[in-house]
């Protein structure tokens, strides 16, 4: 059976060792770069099912990493920072990021977050469900396919997950809590900010107007539903 591979890209000697040592005790296969050039270099020359990358490192920083690969790839992404204020986490997921762990955190906090990641990338989506169709948006939950005007949305693991959870809902209105542990796991319950990030991703993706949204409405404070067929 073929190992996860995990590159891990961290500047600190420490976190990489510390991050590298305990997902190879757990059987992982662990690549690692000590900046963002030699990430990118390694990213493009190998298979990897999932990064952990530090946004604090010599250029290009993380948030630019985490931009250039979003450009190519759908690949987990678990971001690193020893600022885990709101913005961060915000402009972290705002870039593709799907998850955030704070310096410092523990191995098992880091394990679940990992397992987690690889479990959303590895959700094939076949179900008996029919599609979806609300107005120019089509789901084919059957071929994992999203479609504006008869054209291929391209959406990353998370972002599909996310739609399609508020999709088979219709109608209904989903808490920030329910969607959380739908989506990322059991684990999740109280980074509100990584759904409002995802709805603005979406939204962005999907809606004619983005401002002004059809497909996905706002219950202020509560959380969200999606718009289906009349």
């Amino acid at each position: 059976m073929k190992k996860p591979r995990v590159l891990v890209v961290d500047d600190e000697p420490e976190t990489v060792k510390y991050v590298g040592a305990n997902l190879r005790a757990r059987g992982y296969d662990v690549l690692t770069a000590a900046d963002g050039r030699t990430a990118l270099k390694v990213f493009d020359e190998s298979v990897v099912d999932l990064i952990i990358l530090d946004i604090m490192m010599p250029g290009p920083d993380g948030f630019e990493v985490c931009q250039a690969i979003r450009q190519r790839s759908d690949v987990p992404i678990i971001m690193l920072s020893a600022r885990g204020q709101e913005k961060d986490v915000v402009s972290a997921l705002d870039l593709g990021a799907d998850d955030y762990l704070t310096k410092p955190f523990g191995v098992e906090e880091m394990l679940a977050r990992v397992r987690a990641a690889l479990r959303r990338s590895a959700r094939t989506g076949v179900t008996l469900r029919p599609p979806v169709t609300a107005g120019e948006l089509k789901i084919d939950f059957a071929a994992r396919l999203v479609t504006v005007q008869d054209r291929e949305v391209r959406l990353t693991p998370t972002e599909y997950e996310l739609l399609a959870q508020l999709a088979i809902n219709a109608g209904r209105v989903l808490t920030h809590r329910a969607l959380l542990q739908a989506v990322w796991g059991p684990e999740y319950g109280d980074e509100t900010e990584y759904v409002w990030a995802y709805v603005r991703r979406l939204r962005r993706k999907i809606e004619p107007d983005p401002s002004n949204p059809e497909y996905i409405l706002t219950e202020p404070g509560v959380g969200y539903h999606f718009v289906g067929p009349p």
